[in-house]
């Protein structure tokens, strides 16, 4: 155990010791160069995390792009085998649990994104009141977002077990209308409402404190504006606080959808029937870590990829229609 502690040691002083070098190689090429000190300065100290861009963002980046033409199995083959756009028509005409997965992301996406943009910006509209201890209730309501995803996770597959909490509660309707207990995560039809009873656990977190924010920096001076005009609290409501709140809804709605999209922790740790599909990113890492088909993992993530830079540039294009910026000149 010392001897792997004190090898493990050795390398990070290895690397600190050449990381120092490098910076100060680059700061004593730049003011050779010409270059001022205090910007030499800054590019020396920046150069760990430019070099950490390349190696770790940049490089697994353009590596997968070009692993996805191959054919690479890491454990019995050594190199990757280039076959063209093969992975891609496998994908799209051979391979049909990859339309069962998409299905199966796309239509939790679709029904979880709203859920929980709706019940998000309710959740902020109530921590937006004068309450007294408004401050324990606003704490409660973004524990979510501290939480881990894996214990989440856990909890969940315990509450929609068969004989979990959830079932226990819902027992006496489900004995009124004489139907028996659902089989959350056994059941293929029953596998998607679970994810998505789930994913209205993110409606509290982050996305409700991001558009607290936004409620707290509407100015007073609309309400009292309005209030004036003669305008009630649902016409307020739907004509100054949306359009004044409709640029964090735009962005609490990109994010919702590249997370929803990028659903992975759940189930990974929930186990579900394989006859109902599963999210992209689990499939993505079954195939590349199970099957031992880096290859083909690659061109499924770059066609999620695809998908997510679609549905965001849809949501981009729409914005000029409902996003409202108050510094924004009419046309």
């Amino acid at each position: 155990m010392f001897s792997w502690y004190g090898l493990t040691l050795v390398d990070y002083v290895v690397v600190a010791v050449g990381m120092a070098a490098a910076m100060f190689g680059v700061y004593w090429l730049l003011r050779r160069f010409g270059v001022g000190r205090e910007t030499s300065t800054g590019y020396a100290l920046i150069l760990p995390w430019l070099i950490g861009l390349v190696v770790w963002t940049v490089g697994p980046f353009l590596a997968s792009l070009y692993l996805s033409f191959t054919e690479y199995a890491p454990i019995q083959k050594g190199w990757p085998t280039w076959i063209g756009l093969d992975n891609y028509v496998e994908m799209f005409t051979e391979d049909r649990r990859f339309w069962r997965v998409l299905r199966f992301t796309l239509g939790y996406s679709v029904i979880n994104v709203p859920l929980g943009l709706i019940g998000a910006l309710l959740t902020a509209t109530l921590l937006n009141q004068d309450v007294k201890a408004i401050g324990v209730w606003r704490t409660l309501y973004y524990l979510p977002a501290v939480l881990p995803a894996a214990a989440t996770a856990l909890l969940f597959r315990w509450m929609l077990a068969s004989n979990g909490l959830l079932n226990d509660m819902l027992s006496p309707i489900y004995n009124l209308i004489d139907v028996d207990r659902p089989s959350w995560f056994t059941d293929p039809e029953m596998v998607l409402p679970a994810y998505i009873i789930m994913g209205l656990w993110g409606v509290f977190g982050a996305n409700t404190v991001i558009l607290l924010a936004g409620l707290k920096n509407i100015p007073r001076d609309l309400y009292d504006a309005a209030k004036i005009d003669g305008a009630g609290r649902w016409s307020m409501y739907w004509n100054v606080t949306i359009p004044m709140l409709s640029g964090t809804l735009f962005y609490v709605l990109i994010i919702g959808i590249i997370g929803s999209l990028q659903t992975f922790t759940q189930a990974f740790f929930i186990q579900h029937t394989a006859r109902a599909g599963t999210f992209m990113n689990v499939y993505i890492y079954q195939e590349a870590f199970e099957r031992n088909n880096m290859g083909y993992a690659s061109a499924l993530g770059w066609v999620m990829l695809v998908i997510i830079l679609l549905f965001t540039l849809l949501v981009f294009r729409s914005s000029s229609a409902w996003v409202y910026y108050e510094g924004e000149r009419a046309k």
